[in-house]
This record gives C-alpha cells, structure tokens and sequence, in this order.
C-alpha cells in the first residue's frame, strides 16, 4: 500500500424507496446514489464530512479502486495522516444525481417507459443535489456533518448546504 493511502475502496449504492421532488415541480419516480465512504464513524456520529464533487467528479475521491492504479480525484487530500485524515474523519462522497457514474443520471431507466431517460432526464438544480445528498447523509443516521466541502461545482453545492440544512 502506498504510505498515506486509504487503498483499495469500493462504490456503494444506496436505493431511496420514494420519489424526489425537484426543483422544477417534476419528480424522480426512483434515486439511487452512488457513493464512497472513507474513515470511520465515531459513537456519536460526530466526525462526517461531506465532500461535493466538481461538475467533472465523481464519488470516487480517494483510494483505488480493485485491479486500477489511478487514485481517486482528490487522494491527495484524503487519506491517513492528510489534511482530511480518515484516522480522525469519516468522509463521504456522492455522485451527483444526474451524473453519469451511478447515481440516477439520463443513462438510468425511466420507470414509466423502460428506458433510459436521455434527454427527458429533469432539469435538476444544485439544490436538488443537495436535497439527494441530504436523503443520503440521513440514510447513514448522520444528524449534523461536522465539514461539507467541495470545490467548483461542488462549492457550490456546500454554499447550498448552508443556505437549505443549516443545522447539519
């Protein structure tokens, strides 16, 4: 392993049993979000930080996944001993809904027709990922992150954190 490695993590999937209503006033029927998980949730479930992947990210921020030798996007940061240091911090990252790397993006199947949504995939807004980011840190039984961070397009969706959920 290399020094100051998570090494070799795998995507999970979380499958939400309800609808998502958007921004827009459309729903998603069905979500799925894929994520990483980095660290270990303490007791009190008071050491998670969210980190809000760029436009061109994905929820593989750190480690390697099996059989590849390209660290996640962000290994640098993340990791034993690092500036968020999985010894201390459980980090999570989602992909973002509407992504292509296994949340419910246009590539998924549009339950009312079998097929993939393509182009009739909704509009979705920033804050429509992060209202999906938040059934997720839910799912986990996270009441309040101790750190939502991001840069770019993942900035943005911190601001948003702040502005919709407060009190996480």
């Amino acid at each position: 392993m290399i020094k100051g490695s998570i090494g070799v993590v795998q995507t999970h999937s979380y499958h939400h049993p309800f609808p998502l209503l958007l921004e827009s006033g459309e729903t998603l029927p069905s979500l799925t979000l894929a994520y990483e998980t980095y660290g270990r949730l303490n007791r009190e479930k008071s050491n998670a930080i969210l980190v809000c992947h760029p436009l061109s990210g994905d929820a593989h921020v750190a480690g390697f996944h099996e059989g590849e030798d390209k660290p996640g996007w962000w290994d640098t940061v993340i990791g034993p001993g690092k500036a968020f240091d999985t010894d201390r911090y459980f980090v999570i990252c989602s992909n973002i809904i509407g992504g292509c790397k296994g949340s419910t993006g246009p590539a998924s199947t549009n339950p009312a027709t079998g097929k993939p949504w393509g182009a009739k995939f909704p509009v979705i807004t920033i804050r429509d990922i992060v209202n999906a980011q938040k059934i997720l840190v839910d799912h986990l039984k996270i009441s309040q992150l101790y750190a939502v961070v991001g840069g770019s397009m993942g900035g943005m969706q911190a601001l948003e954190w702040i502005a919709a959920y407060p009190e996480k």
